[in-house]
């Protein structure tokens, strides 16, 4: 199990970019922590969630 924003998910095998995708974040705004540090976005791609990771997705939003 990667533990996803505090939830537990069946996420372990695919790369994060396939991740976030399949859950909507594809195309927004968003600061990722992987295992503590945070992974720029080109590098989704190459990383590989494995059972006991952890990660922290912010979503940023405008408002006024």
């Amino acid at each position: 199990m990667v533990k996803i924003n505090g939830a537990d998910e069946q996420a372990a095998g695919s790369s994060l970019a396939d991740w976030l995708q399949a859950k909507g974040y594809g195309g927004r705004m968003i600061a990722v922590e992987y295992n503590g540090e945070i992974i720029s976005r080109e590098h989704y791609p190459q990383v590989v969630l494995h059972d006991g990771d952890v990660v922290e997705i912010v979503c940023f939003m405008g408002g006024g």
